[in-house]
């Protein structure tokens, strides 16, 4: 299970802890999806999930889990694929903006 530290005082720091959870959450969902395309054709094969939670602090928790029953979700994979690739570049997108205006307000204070 993925889990964030407490928020900093820095909320810039805040926002790319956020962001990098999104992307390992992301990342974790991806992977399990290939995973069950690559065993579509495995008999008895056991998909893996993994859900998502929200967490207080910001950012998301998520964990890989077997489903409870064997079979496959074909039509399910595929899109959780696709959204895990927009969604792993919408927080990659945050992060770097994260990371730009922090070193922009280094610079302002230098």
């Amino acid at each position: 299970m993925t889990s964030l530290p407490t928020l900093q005082a820095d909320p810039m720091q805040a926002v790319s802890s956020i962001a990098s959870s999104g992307m390992t959450a992301a990342a974790r969902n991806l992977g399990s999806a290939g995973h069950n395309l690559a065993n579509l054709g495995t008999t008895g094969f056991k998909r893996e999930i993994s859900p998502q939670e929200s967490l207080d602090t910001g950012g998301v928790t998520t964990k890989v889990e077997r489903a409870t029953l064997p079979g496959n979700a074909i039509e399910a994979d595929i899109v959780s694929r696709l959204s895990a690739k927009h969604l792993f570049l919408a927080n990659l997108a945050v992060f770097r903006t994260s990371d730009a205006m922090t070193g922009t307000l280094l610079d302002m204070r230098a």
